[in-house]
């Protein structure tokens, strides 16, 4: 059964029936009364609310699909027949290759030094006409060229990466994340001269992905100097990288004719969407709603994907342990890449353990009560990564198990 996101009517905008822990969680609860855990719930009904969510505020531009932070086939699937969302950016090129079986539009956003997907591509008409490899330098055109000779391959579709991260006046530094060295209009424009000289390439794409807007949470400690320091700080950002992305846009289209550019991320929806240069926006974790975007003052995504793992022994009275847990997210790391204790209210987790790839100990008010086999109900911290722990999402709506999506783990797909 093919599940659908489309709007609901103004109720699939009202966030309050999936963030009231109290009438949210023992829902669900009930609703997967009887399945074995580990287990893993899309909850249909705040699904729908985020889904609808980022194409409002995306302010009538096209959301194009980030898969790392899915990584379920039905549910893409799903995303692209909804209103508003328009194509893939996907996360590595054997990935594309394996999407564009049944999706016809892939922008892979990452360079790519997999030699063997990269002949399998220049041997395939039809995903070369359906997948955008992305480049910011010659090396990647020579590293292309190398694996398959332009006469040999079909032509291929390229995307130039422009860099928009901030270089802030000290302390800060450099702020955003190190990617592409191309920062400026006649960088950029330089190297799209260079492709269009090459034999056996398109230039058909930019992106410029602003990673201190939409990856930096503001919300949290509200009144201490980091949080205003954050925010500052995206202002700042915000002006410099618009100025700097419109210009290299249009010196970029006075060397080619460009089908998209490319920008943002879920947590910068609001500012890109405002950049008349852009003319799509990459967004994928607010569709599940990972716990670290519950620290931005411009959205609150409900929680439409959690887990449910079970107690197996209880140490002490006031303790309980459940089996695994140890699901920490990518990036620096912190408490904040800690899977969240979201029910039974009032847990945490020990600090000297922690969460643990084999058992996890919990303390609070209501592991007194806790024994083996009752269930925890919790977050990760990023949306996609949790797909790579579970083989299917079980999809809850009205308080039913409606369908079954495997993730790519569930399909035998591992990318990285």
């Amino acid at each position: 059964m093919a599940i659908t996101l489309s709007a609901v009517g103004p109720a699939g905008l009202d966030p309050a029936p999936w963030l009231d822990p109290a009438r949210f969680w023992p829902r669900l609860e009930a609703a997967t009364a009887g399945l074995e855990s580990p287990l893993a719930v899309l909850e249909l009904g705040a699904l729908r609310f985020n889904t609808n969510n980022l194409v409002r505020r995306a302010a009538g531009k096209p959301i194009r699909v980030a898969s790392k932070s899915i990584r379920v086939r039905g549910l893409i699937h799903a995303l692209l027949g909804t209103d508003g969302y328009a194509g893939v950016l996907a996360f590595t090129l054997p990935e594309a290759l394996w999407l564009a079986e049944t999706i016809d539009d892939i922008v892979v956003g990452y360079p790519t030094a997999d030699a063997d997907a990269i002949r399998r591509l220049a041997a395939d008409p039809v995903a070369a006409a359906r997948v955008t490899l992305m480049v910011d330098s010659v090396e990647h055109l020579d590293f292309i060229d190398a694996c398959v000779p332009p006469n040999q391959r079909e032509r291929l579709r390229l995307c130039l990466e422009l860099d928009v991260s901030w270089r802030s006046p000290v302390p800060l530094g450099h702020v955003g994340v190190w990617r592409s060295p191309i920062r400026t209009a006649d960088e950029a424009a330089t190297f799209a001269r260079v492709i269009e000289a090459r034999t056996g390439f398109t230039l058909v794409g930019m992106m410029a992905y602003e990673a201190q807007i939409a990856g930096l949470g503001d919300r949290n400690d509200p009144g201490g100097s980091w949080s205003v320091t954050k925010r500052w700080m995206k202002r700042r950002s915000i002006a410099e990288l618009t100025e700097r992305r419109a210009e290299a846009v249009a010196a970029v289209r006075q060397v080619a004719p460009l089908d998209f550019v490319n920008g943002g991320g879920t947590g910068s929806i609001e500012s890109t969407s405002q950049d008349e240069s852009v003319t799509e926006i990459a967004a994928g974790s607010g569709i599940l709603g990972g716990h670290l975007f519950d620290n931005y003052r411009s959205f609150h995504p409900a929680p439409a994907a959690s887990f449910a793992l079970s107690v197996v022994r209880k140490p002490a009275p006031s303790m309980a342990v459940i089996l695994g847990g140890g699901w920490v997210a990518s990036g620096p790391p912190g408490e904040d890449k800690m899977p969240r204790l979201e029910w039974p209210a009032g847990l945490h987790l020990v600090p000297r353990e922690m969460a643990g790839e084999v058992q996890t100990p919990i303390r609070g008010e209501a592991a007194s009560s806790l024994g083996p086999g009752d269930r925890v109900w919790l977050r990760h911290s990023k949306s996609g990564e949790l797909s790579e722990r579970v083989n299917e999402f079980v999809v809850v709506d009205n308080d039913r198990v409606l369908d079954r999506l495997p993730t790519y783990r569930g399909e035998g797909k591992a990318f990285l």
